[in-house]
């Protein structure tokens, strides 16, 4: 029920609605040919990338900063960004100023981060809540391997250095690396072409509601209105996990009984509006 694409399901319908790519779980990278750049750099990019890597760059949310990755870290996901529906992050154009070059000359692109996947990481099945933009992945520094991979919609990709794919993030899709290497890549979103006037209204949800989700790098960076709402929300739902831990069965008695109280409420609340 707190699913976030079950809230954003009515606007990601009307964007499938107006899509002028096909509502498929895979695309064809030719479709994209303004991404060309990307994968033709793609060294200079895993250069820079691996320099983030090793400085420590490349690492889990500051704090209860980012609502949208935030399950990921614990699953030893790591990211670092470089632009988040936003001009690029300051970080970014310091440290890896080649890869924020190409990416200003892709107006395309609306987010882009470095992204690391360590041995033995797995993402759970999920689907991302916005179809107004589609997800694009270039290998930089991969296991080269098919036993790290991407399934989405039940169609499997393994990632190769050099290679790219895009795919529709709502779709249900899991992640793993079974391998002893750890998985980096350039993840981006990449605006979904449209039809009128859906592509403008996309645009609107783009520069308000997605910018709002930005987050930092480094302490000083801006953090987005809906990030600095989610904190506190974040905070409790890590402390409940930790009473998960300590005491299971403790935790499901409160859970069953939290869920209980909402019920009753809702039932109430129900039989008295019709008679108010």
């Amino acid at each position: 029920m707190l699913d976030h694409s079950t809230f954003a399901w009515p606007y990601n319908g009307l964007v499938h609605l107006f899509s002028r790519v096909p509502n498929v779980a895979y695309h064809d990278t030719g479709d994209f040919p303004a991404l060309a750049p990307l994968a033709a750099n793609w060294q200079l990019i895993r250069d820079e990338g691996l320099r983030l890597l090793e400085m420590g760059a490349i690492r889990a949310a500051t704090g209860a900063n980012d609502v949208g990755f935030n399950t990921f870290y614990r699953r030893g996901w790591r990211r670092f960004y470089l632009k988040w529906y936003d001009e690029p992050m300051a970080s970014a154009e310091r440290l890896c100023p080649g890869t924020v070059r190409l990416l200003r000359s892709l107006p395309l692109v609306r987010g882009a981060m470095f992204a690391l996947l360590p041995p033995g990481g797995r993402l759970g099945r999920h689907r991302d809540p916005f179809a107004g933009c589609l997800r694009y992945h270039l290998g930089l520094a991969t296991p080269n391997d098919d036993a790290c991979w991407i399934e989405v919609d039940g169609a499997r990709y393994s990632w190769r250095d050099g290679q790219c794919i895009v795919f529709d993030e709502t779709y249900v899709h899991s992640v793993e690396n079974a391998t002893a290497t750890g998985r980096l890549i350039l993840f981006c979103d990449i605006e979904r072409p449209l039809h009128w006037p859906m592509s403008w209204i996309n645009r609107v949800v783009s520069r308000t509601v997605m910018r709002a989700t930005v987050t930092q790098n480094e302490a000083g960076e801006r953090i987005g209105l809906i990030n600095r709402i989610a904190a506190p929300f974040l905070t409790l739902h890590a402390m409940t996990r930790q009473v998960k831990t300590s005491d299971r069965r403790g935790y499901y008695r409160m859970k069953r009984m939290v869920g209980a109280v909402v019920l009753i409420a809702l039932l109430a609340l129900l039989w008295v509006l019709p008679r108010g």
